[in-house]
């Protein structure tokens, strides 16, 4: 059940956002994050994953409504390709926090690692699942990254992303077999391919 952030806190907060990234696992394609503070719990969230894409555009917009702030970052296949996967869903986590109009007193984040922030952070393991703010931002983090994959799709028609989000389908394998990889690859993680 996913209840007001401040369930979190351990004391009262002016300002607590939730932070989630969107996009660790695919093939291709930047990793987006989003910070969110919400007035007050938005009814019927959930974690994405979860949503039907059209729920989550409906959802997407409510969100921004209703919000008191929020912020959408990313980190690119290039950023990716000279760390690793998790150091750059970091820095995308951070850019979306210091993207919000007000540094937020806390910042509950999706997942057991936080390393960076310049402001008090909070792991939440399955935090998009238990928290309104933390649910939010996997929202708006989510729907960020499946537009910038459509943008791909117009870009790299070949691929099929529109259809598979950069994710290791079947499909997606491929194509990439038979075209070989575009710019937008990580190519550590097409290494077993």
């Amino acid at each position: 059940m996913i209840t007001a952030c401040d369930f979190f806190c351990g004391r009262d907060c002016l300002s607590v956002c939730g932070v989630d990234e969107a996009g660790r696992g695919p093939l291709a394609g930047a990793v987006y994050a989003a910070a969110v503070v919400l007035r007050e719990p938005v009814l019927c969230l959930d974690d994405s994953k979860n949503l039907s894409p059209k729920r989550r555009e409906e959802l997407r917009r409510l969100i921004e409504e209703q919000a008191m702030d929020y912020s959408v970052a990313s980190a690119s296949v290039e950023e990716i390709a000279q760390s690793d996967i998790l150091s750059a869903s970091q820095l995308a986590m951070r850019r979306a926090v210091a993207g919000l109009k007000a540094p937020p007193e806390l910042a509950l984040i999706d997942g057991n690692i936080a390393r960076g922030f310049e402001t008090e952070t909070k792991c939440v393991v399955g935090g998009d699942g238990k928290c309104a703010c933390v649910a939010a931002a996997s929202i708006l983090a989510k729907v960020a990254r499946d537009r910038y994959m459509l943008e791909l799709a117009d870009k790299y028609p070949e691929y099929g992303f529109e259809r598979h989000k950069g994710y290791g389908t079947k499909l997606h394998i491929e194509r990439i077999r038979q075209y070989g990889p575009c710019p937008e690859h990580r190519m550590k993680f097409l290494r077993k391919l």
